[in-house]
């Protein structure tokens, strides 16, 4: 009785190894998928590790992510943290951080639209979000927000005072 306990013990190890093997491709696959992505961490840094996203040699744009949320950071050369966003499936929130972050309109919060946009520039674009960025003679920034589509980010995210 003792021998036949001890080997059926025996051979559910290949099982038990097998599985455990199998587990560990599932985590490896998984953490290499989420790698892939956004980072999820790094918002609000002023030199995040993050791949620098944008369109312009003038900013950087990181992005984030994270539960299904994307956060969108502008930074200028100098690393300062200008402002940065949430968005997801549309809306946008402006978050309180960066030294324009009261320069930053969304659709769902509209600023006026700045005097002059001569220097404005779109520094990043994807499928669902467009930033145009526009300095201010006082040196200030206005961010401008707004979905892929929209021609025209100043009259997406703008309301006349």
């Amino acid at each position: 009785m003792e021998g036949k306990r001890m080997q059926h013990a025996s051979s559910r190890w290949p099982g038990r190894l097998a599985a455990m093997g199998l587990l560990a491709v599932i985590v490896a696959s998984t953490s290499a998928m989420a790698a892939g992505g956004p980072p999820s961490t790094g918002l609000g840094q002023s030199w995040p590790s993050a791949t620098d996203v944008s369109a312009s040699p003038h900013w950087h744009v990181y992005v984030f992510e994270r539960d299904g949320i994307r956060y969108i950071q502008i930074n200028d050369l100098g690393g300062k943290v200008r402002a940065a966003f949430a968005t997801s499936s549309g809306s946008f929130l402006g978050l309180p951080i960066g030294i324009d972050a009261s320069r930053l309109a969304t659709p769902q919060q509209p600023l006026p639209a700045p005097a002059s946009t001569a220097a404005g520039e779109i520094v990043y674009q994807d499928a669902s979000v467009k930033v145009l960025v526009v300095p201010q003679a006082d040196g200030t920034t206005q961010v401008f927000t707004a979905n892929g589509d929209c021609k025209d980010p100043i009259e997406c995210s703008s309301r006349s005072d």
